[in-house]
């Protein structure tokens, strides 16, 4: 196909070359862009994918963030807020397994972006996907549980952790999909096992024979009130825990960064989808209620912002073990905790390094981050997201360290919302390109329920919450909690806008959406999996359960 015959109008649509070269030309007319894609090489698998995505959600915000989210909503609101930002999060991933099903491409999240919206989107979404420091920050600061007071300066421990965790992403994908599918099992078992210690603790199985049962809903309500008395108080309340409940799901989006690097992605994609939601709904949604159970909504030890460091970074489960006098398993589970994080950090360096690789792939960021080892490793990017981890440092403070680690939240959680719209806002786009060019959503190889309406859904949800994230920040006025929880607009809008500018370029039309361009190949690779899937001969029973995995 040449470019006199494509649908996508590089100058109708003011599309850089670059971006061109990267998403609508074929890999022989461009030989650098052979190489780099050729390169990152399909290693993982569905049992894999599901738990890198798992590695990179499961972390502070269940164990630690939910004290806060009981504190403020009560038993029942925590249950309510999380429930509900879970259906939003099924949305958003069935958007995305949709579109990665249909084109499993080595772009990443910002890939769909600029096919399907616009290249300036994807720009700014790829650049904004990058910040993925604050899981470092935090499991300096879980340290602090052990080292009261701080004898070793958290910037030590901070400086521990960038050493060890980066290792294991320039071993390949293989070894790192290996040991990210073992590390995120054992994430997933202890969480089990927390849940299961929570209900049998509660239904009187402790030291103290205490049965508790639905004590707290009872003695102190099932909502708390927040910043305000009454039935406002309420929904504040509850309000503030779905800010939260956003924060403790991102991280599952990241399955579309695997797509470039995962066997027979069509079929393993969408199962992978599928399982980290119901994975991460039964844990989470499971985890706060048991939370709500064994631990009171007015312990003044809950995590919440600007408290002093220690018992700030205090998990519920750790209150609970304290509270039913069981010895030592609250550093059991603080242990457990600093391991979701240095995983969760882990995942972190691999989608930063192939977003940037992808951002490079498409003529968006410099052309040394596409260079890659034999690995397939893009050794350049994970070195720079490497040093963007540095930031960390800027946690280094022992009196306000927790109070830091928030702001870093804050961030995070605007730019993670942000990648949500983009996502969803993508597929309304693709959506809508696939009716009028006539193509059926019954011919793609996943298809999202509750489409068209689960994404504009969860758009208009992520939208509102979004923007009213940060209401608390006005009641008293915090001008640095203000600025932490809203900066990251400006800096998309700028990155948006300047992208836009340069290049000129618009919204790409329906009717002019490429849905065409590196879909043969992938077609192609497919079939040769498929191919060499069917040529291994018969699969004994274990064979069979095992590659089900």
């Amino acid at each position: 196909m040449n470019r006199v015959e494509r649908d996508y109008d590089s100058e109708k649509l003011g599309v850089p070359p670059a971006f061109v070269l990267a998403s609508s030309s074929n890999s022989a007319e461009d030989p650098n862009l052979l190489e780099a894609e050729e390169t990152l090489h399909r290693g993982l698998k569905a049992r894999q994918i599901s738990m890198i995505a798992l590695g990179g959600a499961i972390a502070t915000e269940l164990l630690i963030g939910s004290g806060t989210a009981l504190s403020r909503g009560g038993p029942l609101g925590v249950l309510l807020g999380y429930s509900f930002s879970g259906l939003v999060c099924y949305f958003v991933l069935s958007a995305l397994g949709e579109m990665a099903a249909y084109l499993p491409h080595k772009k990443g999240l910002s890939g769909y972006a600029s096919r399907f919206v616009d290249p300036a989107l994807g720009f700014a979404l790829g650049w904004s996907y990058l910040v993925w420091t604050s899981n470092l920050s935090a499991a300096s600061n879980v340290i602090g549980y052990w080292d009261r007071p701080l004898t070793i300066r958290i910037t030590v421990w901070i400086t521990i952790f960038i050493v060890l965790v980066p290792p294991v992403n320039f071993l390949g994908i293989r070894f790192f999909g290996e040991v990210q599918f073992w590390m995120s099992g054992i994430k997933v078992l202890t969480l089990i096992g927390l849940i299961l210690f929570g209900l049998i603790c509660d239904l009187g199985g402790n030291p103290r024979h205490d049965r508790v049962g639905f004590r707290y809903w009872n003695d102190l309500g099932v909502f708390s009130y927040y910043l305000e008395e009454g039935d406002l108080g309420r929904f504040l309340g509850v309000w503030s825990v779905m800010t939260n409940a956003l924060f403790a799901y991102m991280g599952t989006e990241l399955i579309g960064v695997t797509v470039g690097e995962a066997k027979n992605p069509r079929k393993n994609v969408p199962r992978a989808i599928r399982r980290t939601f119901w994975c991460i709904l039964i844990l989470y949604v499971g985890g706060v209620f048991v939370i709500g159970l064994i631990v009171p909504s007015n312990d003044p030890r809950l995590y919440s912002f600007g408290v002093d460091i220690g018992d700030s970074f205090a998990s519920p489960f750790i209150i609970a073990a304290k509270k039913f006098a069981i010895r030592g398993l609250d550093h059991v589970i603080n242990s457990a905790i600093l391991f979701f994080l240095l995983s969760a950090a882990n995942t972190g360096l691999y989608v930063g390094s192939r977003t940037l690789y992808s951002l490079a792939a498409e003529g968006k960021a410099p052309a040394i981050f596409k260079r890659v080892n034999h690995r397939g490793v893009p050794y350049p990017a994970l070195i720079f997201c490497t040093a963007f981890s540095c930031l960390a440092y800027l946690d280094g403070d022992p009196v306000r360290s927790g109070e830091v680690f928030q702001y870093f939240v804050s961030g995070v959680t605007f730019f993670g919302a942000t990648t949500w719209m983009c996502i969803v806002y993508s597929h309304i786009r693709f959506m809508k390109a696939l009716e009028v060019q006539s193509i059926s959503r019954s011919s793609l190889p996943y298809r999202a329920p509750f489409q068209p309406y689960g994404s504009y859904f969860a758009l208009a949800i992520l939208v509102i919450i979004t923007f009213f994230r940060g209401f608390d920040t006005f009641s008293p006025w915090d001008d640095i909690r203000f600025i932490t929880t809203y900066i990251g607009g400006p800096v998309f809008f700028v990155l948006w806008l300047g992208y836009k500018l340069m290049y000129r370029t618009r919204v790409i039309p329906p009717a002019e959406v490429d849905l065409v361009s590196g879909k043969q190949q992938i077609d192609e690779e497919e079939g040769l999996y498929l191919a060499h899937q069917h040529g291994r001969g018969p699969r004994t029973s274990w064979q069979k359960i095992w590659d089900s995995l």
